[in-house]
C-alpha cells in the first residue's frame, strides 16, 4: 500500500505539478500583458450608454488602446498585438519612400523639398511604439491586402494630405490612373488597375451640410450655415461604394455658424444675433461627427465594411497665431515628456473620441459597419518640425506660414504606416470582405 502510495505521489511530481506550473506562469503572463489595455476607450465603453453633452467633451485621460486580437486561418490561432499609437520617434539615417521627383500628385503647400527647406532632419525621424516595432510600408502588399477593394478619404485638407502621401508611397509598386469625375483636385480618384484598387478622396471640411451666408465674406470669418443633423451630400451620395472609409475633421470649427436643426435655427457660434442660443465651437463640432457616424451607421451597403476615424492632428504655432506673426521653426521632435496634447485641441480629440466610441458600440450591436481608430494624434503632437512652415511656396510670395499641414514627404507618411499595420491586425476577416 506503502508503495502504491509512493508512486501515486512521484507520477503527480513528475506529471501533474509541472504542467501546473506551467499554466500558472502562462496565467500570470497573459494577465501581466493584458493589464495594459486599459484605457481610455474601455473607460469611455463603461461609462456610456448613449449620447454625451455636446457643449463640452467628458474628462477623462488620453491614451488610446491599440492593442487588439486578430485571427489568422493560416494558423488557427488568434495573436495578441501590441499598441502601435503609442511610443516615440526615433532616429532613422535612411532616406524617404519618395522625393518631389517621384511620379507622384504633392500639393506645392506641401511640398518642402521644391521650395528649398534647408534642414532634412525631419525626414530622417521613425515611429516606434513602445512594445514592437512598426514594420516599414510595403507598397506590394498593401496593394495586394487592397486588391478589388475601394479606399475613401473624407475630410478637409488633411485628409488630402495623407491621401497624396498614399499614392506617392504606393509609387514605388504602382501607378494610378487618374480617373477623376472633376478637374477640382479637392475630389480625387485613383484606379490602380493591375489590382483593381481605388482611392477616392471627397473634400468636406465639416462632414455636415454647410452653406456659406456670404459667399463673397472672407472665408475665415464670414457667417456660414450649418446644418447639424445632415450629412454633406458631397461624401454621403457617393461613400457607399468604399470598402474602407477613413474620416477626419477638426481646423475648420472656429468660425462664426449659425446652427440649424430641422432646418430650424437652434443656435450659433461667433454671431451677433439676438435671441439665438450661443454655444462654443465644440457644439458643432461634436455634432458634426455625430451626424456623419450616424450616416455612415444607416448605410445598409457599408455592412461589414470598415469605418476608421483618423483623429485631431495638431498644429504647432509658435510665436504668436497663424495669421499673426505665428510659425514652426523646430527642426526637431519633441519627446513625450517635452510636448503633450493640451488645451481646445485635447476637448477636440476628446470629443472625437468620446462619439466614436458611441458609434463603435452601435455598429456591433447592429453588426453593420465595423470601426476602428487610427491614432496618430499622439506621434504628431511631438512632430513641430514636420510642417511646411514656410516651405509651402517662393520666399518672393510672402505667404502666411503653414504649421497645420505636414510636408511631404515627411511625418505624414507614417499616417499610413499605422494603416497598413492597421489593417494587417484584421487579418483574414478583411481580405475576405
Amino acid at each position: 500500500m506503502k508503495g502504491g502510495v509512493a508512486e501515486l505521489f512521484d507520477s503527480f511530481r513528475k506529471v501533474v505539478l509541472p504542467i501546473a506550473t506551467l499554466l500558472l506562469l502562462l496565467k500570470i503572463s497573459y494577465s501581466s500583458f493584458d493589464s495594459t489595455t486599459d484605457s481610455l476607450l474601455q473607460n469611455l465603453e463603461s461609462s456610456q450608454n448613449g449620447s454625451l453633452p455636446l457643449d463640452q467633451p467628458e474628462q477623462v485621460s488620453p491614451g488610446i488602446t491599440s492593442t487588439s486580437t486578430n485571427y489568422s486561418a493560416k494558423t488557427g490561432i488568434r495573436q495578441q498585438t501590441c499598441n502601435i499609437f503609442v511610443g516615440k520617434w526615433v532616429p532613422y539615417s535612411k532616406g524617404p519612400y519618395y522625393t518631389n521627383e517621384t511620379n507622384c500628385v504633392i500639393d506645392d503647400r506641401q511640398n518642402c523639398m521644391k521650395y528649398a527647406r534647408p534642414d532634412s532632419d525631419f525626414i530622417h525621424w521613425r515611429w516606434k511604439p513602445n512594445d514592437c516595432e512598426l514594420p516599414l510600408f510595403d507598397a506590394t502588399q498593401f496593394l495586394q491586402l487592397v486588391r478589388g477593394k475601394t479606399l475613401a478619404f473624407v475630410g478637409d485638407s488633411l485628409a488630402r494630405n495623407q491621401m497624396q502621401s498614399l499614392v506617392c508611397l504606393l509609387a514605388n509598386a504602382s501607378i494610378p490612373v487618374d480617373v477623376s469625375e472633376t478637374t477640382d483636385t479637392r475630389y480625387r480618384r485613383w484606379l490602380y488597375k493591375d489590382y483593381n484598387f481605388t482611392i477616392m478622396a471627397f473634400w468636406s471640411p465639416q462632414l455636415i451640410k454647410s452653406y456659406d451666408s456670404d459667399p463673397t465674406g472672407d472665408p475665415y470669418y464670414s457667417l456660414m450655415n450649418l446644418y447639424l443633423d445632415k450629412a454633406d451630400d458631397v461624401w454621403a451620395s457617393q461613400v457607399d461604394k468604399a470598402d474602407i472609409v477613413i474620416i477626419s475633421g477638426g481646423q475648420w470649427f472656429f468660425r462664426p455658424f449659425l446652427y440649424y436643426e430641422n432646418d430650424q435655427l437652434i443656435g450659433c457660434h461667433k454671431c451677433n444675433q439676438k435671441n439665438v442660443t450661443k454655444h462654443t465651437h465644440y457644439y458643432g463640432y461634436r455634432m458634426a461627427f455625430r451626424t456623419a457616424f450616424k450616416t455612415l451607421l444607416s448605410m445598409k451597403k457599408l455592412k461589414g465594411r470598415l469605418v476608421m476615424l483618423r483623429p485631431f492632428s495638431p498644429a504647432h504655432f509658435e510665436n504668436g497665431d497663424w495669421n499673426n506673426g505665428g510659425n514652426c521653426n523646430r527642426t526637431r521632435p519633441f519627446n513625450n515628456q517635452e510636448m503633450k496634447l493640451d488645451g481646445y485641441e485635447l476637448k477636440m480629440y476628446m470629443i472625437q473620441l468620446e462619439e466614436f466610441k458611441v458609434a463603435e458600440k452601435e455598429g456591433r450591436k447592429r453588426a453593420s459597419v465595423k470601426f476602428k481608430l487610427l491614432d496618430t494624434t499622439e506621434a504628431m503632437v511631438m512632430r513641430p518640425d514636420g510642417h511646411p512652415n514656410h516651405y509651402g511656396h517662393w520666399p518672393h510670395e510672402k505667404k502666411l506660414p503653414d504649421c497645420v499641414h505636414w510636408c511631404m514627404p515627411g511625418p505624414v507618411d507614417t499616417w499610413n504606416e499605422l494603416l497598413l499595420a492597421t489593417l494587417k491586425m484584421e487579418g483574414d476577416e478583411f481580405i475576405q470582405r
